[in-house]
């Protein structure tokens, strides 16, 4: 039976790049395809039909709005799966997955609140509230005195600093600083750009990665003022296509990682 790799969640022109690399069969879908785990056989649905078709590996590279279930389908799986399944699994949830790297951060020492939907949060300090499972400075609030919303949230002070993405690929890694025109910042920022990494913080993301499975990872941070150092967001799918080194870097290691599971 002739088997598939499936690519999803990068555009066509991502997944043609690794297609020619990978010189494969190749699914290919920029959004959720259709998918089916039958004894032990992962099937997904062909990119030009509705034709399920079997799949021996899967490289998973986006975020959707109801992706969890299929997540847990392809833990469930158990096969070949970039990025660790189990892992995306863990993470996808935003909040708790922070929740659960506060455990292995060496700068999670900030003290974090939390506020349930419609229940107001009166603070006579400046604080940030984030709620949802989106990222790239969505679904945030900066507020003093009274908050409240139709969402639960965590809440955080509010922290003057530099922003910055420390970035783990494999064995390679980056630091990016994070810019924005407000005290929103991200990566997707023109003026974002590559700093001096950080041995500190990019100890402390590889300390996160090994924690929760993950060969690729992000972790954002804020440089405060005073120097200290603060953990804002793990990304378990961060983007890799912002900047022309880590899209070669990333693709390097897709392919190797394939390649090493033909055998």
């Amino acid at each position: 039976m002739r088997e598939y790799t499936c690519i999803v969640g990068l555009d066509e022109n991502e997944s043609s790049v690794l297609q020619q690399r990978l010189d494969r069969p190749i699914i290919a879908h920029d959004v959720l395809p259709g998918m089916m785990l039958k004894d032990g056989q992962l099937w997904v649905e062909g990119g030009r039909s509705a034709r399920m078709l079997p799949v021996s590996k899967m490289i998973f590279h986006g975020i959707f709005e109801n992706d969890l279930d299929f997540i847990t389908g392809l833990a469930l799986w158990g096969g070949p799966c970039l990025p660790n399944a189990s892992a995306m699994m863990d993470c996808r949830l935003k909040l708790p997955c922070l929740v659960r790297a506060l455990d292995y951060t060496r700068f999670g020492s900030s003290p974090r609140g939390y506020v349930g939907p419609y229940v107001r949060f009166d603070s006579e300090t400046e604080r940030v509230a984030k709620w949802g499972n989106w990222h790239c400075g969505e679904n945030k609030a900066r507020f003093t005195g009274v908050w409240s919303s139709e969402n639960p949230a965590i809440i955080e002070h509010y922290l003057s600093g530099q922003a910055v993405r420390v970035v783990v690929v494999g064995d390679q890694y980056w630091q990016i600083h994070l810019q924005g025109d407000d005290w929103l910042k991200s990566i997707h920022h023109p003026e974002a750009a590559f700093m001096e990494i950080d041995e500190a913080l990019l100890e402390d993301t590889l300390n996160i990665r090994r924690a929760f499975g993950l060969e690729i990872m992000a972790n954002d941070y804020i440089v405060a003022d005073d120097g200290t150092r603060h953990l804002l967001e793990v990304n378990h799918i961060p983007n890799v296509t912002r900047f022309p080194e880590i899209w070669e870097a990333y693709c390097d290691y897709v392919v190797g990682w394939a390649l090493e599971r033909e055998h």
